[in-house]
């Protein structure tokens, strides 16, 4: 046996030992319960798009498009009035692989053996579902995983990281038509060559892609409705390419969209972390069909659950791996510190124990996800999981203030490659760059995120801070990229 497989076996059975105890003491008394959870991930998402999220913005800052152009969301709104919204959750790496390893794992990216796309996680890890599945919950992932290297599509990947029923997890891609077959599920629009292809082919509501996943996770609700289960839906869109099938493709494209205040941007007034690319479309109508589309079937997935009477016994989580800037700062896509790129949604819902309507504004990230949960569970956190627990904010929002407000992010980028590192809280951004000087951002005097306020001497007190929590953190962390770079340089002289 692979030494890091005995290793993770042994750690699992010893966690596994210690929860069952308490389990099994607690079912002599008939008073053990253990909800439903589900997590729904979209991939690429803009939180400007969520109804619920314009609602915490300024006027100016919730329509960067154009007054009124914007997709009205009220399943997810739902969720959030119900629940507890994050009004600064980011991405620890806000690329689609390195977020989607830390939130599995609660470990830092240099640590999951996933810094960047498309490698592999590390055999050696232990997810927060592996450790649901041992204390009795039924496990399954439904959708994009892209956590096991380069296969695309690859069905059901042979490791699944505790996520049992895999049946209908693929590794990577963003398809749109997915179909059933007697071998399984297979993407049914191809190119010329025969090759699977990312062409809508005539897609419907039962084959598009979000249509189809959003089948098969009902269906995993409705057979595990008398056990408790843990289900990972992940949507691939609203990642590009923007197309999406009738009748969504047509609902956005009277809107006349605007250029977003930073769109014309100066390159030599952006950061050397964010120069102002070619080509930023300003068409989201295909995007915007696609967040519909979505939300749409999320109100599926809700009535299924309360037809099921699970609605109330189901903890609920909607998030996103990273955001996509839609033509902010002449940009799209992902991959920098700017809100839009790295600041996620992030949704609870679970009216049993959450407050309704609730927000929680501390600083957090994916790496803190799995800690959290698995607490939240009355499940032991294995030691190697980095992320903090903020599990007592979802019970008790208004301890805001005895909560760190600190998160890290960083980069892509194996040892070497890394461009930036940054410390956040829910005000200030301190980004060190291999590109640039260091950048403090205060995102309450300035939202666009256009004033570098790091020789500010009003500020100084607050970069010393925010470079004390960097240093701290690149310690305890072991952050190859505060070790011998430009990096670490800067971040030793703002300590001096």
């Amino acid at each position: 046996m692979n030494s890091f497989i005995f290793i993770k076996a042994f750690i699992i059975l010893s966690l596994f030992q210690c929860s069952e105890k308490g389990i099994q003491k607690e079912n002599k008394n008939n008073d053990v319960f253990k909800p439903n959870l589900l997590i729904i991930q979209t991939d690429e998402h803009n939180f400007r798009t969520l109804g619920c999220y314009r609602e915490q913005l300024s006027h100016e800052q919730a329509f960067v498009w154009g007054d009124g152009n914007n997709v009205e969301t009220p399943n997810i709104d739902y969720l959030a009035k119900n629940g507890v919204l994050f009004t600064k959750f980011y991405a620890a790496t806000p690329v689609c692989s390195p977020s989607r390893g830390t939130l599995i794992s609660g470990m830092y990216p240099q640590h999951t053996g996933v810094p960047k796309n498309d490698l592999p996680l590390n055999d050696g890890l232990i997810s927060y579902s592996e450790i649901l599945g041992h204390s009795g919950y039924k496990t399954g992932f439904i959708g994009k995983w892209h956590l096991d290297g380069k296969g695309k599509p690859q069905w059901e990947p042979e490791r699944d990281f505790g996520f049992a029923d895999n049946r209908y997890m693929y590794n990577r891609g963003h398809w749109k038509k997915i179909e059933d077959t007697d071998e399984g599920p297979k993407i049914t629009a191809t190119n010329a060559k025969g090759n699977p292809s990312y062409d809508l082919d005539g897609a419907d509501e039962n084959s598009f892609t979000t249509d189809y996943l959003t089948n098969k996770t009902i269906a995993f609700i409705e057979k595990n409705r008398d056990e408790p289960f843990s289900m990972y839906l992940s949507f691939p869109d609203p990642h590009g390419p923007d197309r999406v099938r009738t009748p969504y493709s047509e609902m956005y494209t009277g809107m006349d969209f605007k250029a977003p205040p930073t769109y014309n941007v100066k390159a030599e007034d952006a950061p050397g972390w964010a120069k102002p690319a070619k080509n930023a479309s300003l068409n989201h109508a295909q995007y915007f069909g696609m967040v519909k589309c979505i939300d749409d079937n999320i109100g599926r997935i809700i009535t299924s659950l309360r037809e099921n009477q699970l609605l109330d016994k189901t903890i609920i989580i909607f998030t996103s791996d990273h955001g996509d800037l839609r033509a902010e700062h002449h940009r799209h896509n992902k991959g920098n510190p700017f809100e839009t790129s790295a600041k996620v949604p992030f949704i609870v819902y679970y009216p049993a124990k959450i407050p309704a309507g609730s927000v929680v504004n501390n600083a957090l990230n994916t790496v803190d996800f799995a800690p959290t949960f698995l607490s939240f569970l009355g499940q032991k956190v294995p030691r190697q999981m980095e992320g903090r627990d903020f599990s007592d904010l979802l019970i008790n929002p208004q301890n805001q203030s005895s909560f760190e407000d600190i998160t890290f992010m960083r980069s892509t980028g194996l040892p070497g490659e890394g461009s930036w590192v940054a410390a956040v809280t829910s005000r200030y951004k301190l980004v060190l760059s291999k590109n640039d000087i260091p950048w403090l951002i205060d995102m309450e005097t300035d939202p666009d995120e256009l004033i570098n306020y790091a020789k500010n001497s009003n500020k100084s007190d607050v970069v010393k801070q925010l470079a004390d929590k960097l240093n701290e953190y690149a310690k305890k962390h072991s952050d190859p990229f505060l070790q011998g770079t430009k990096m670490a340089d800067d971040l030793m002289t703002l300590l001096n």
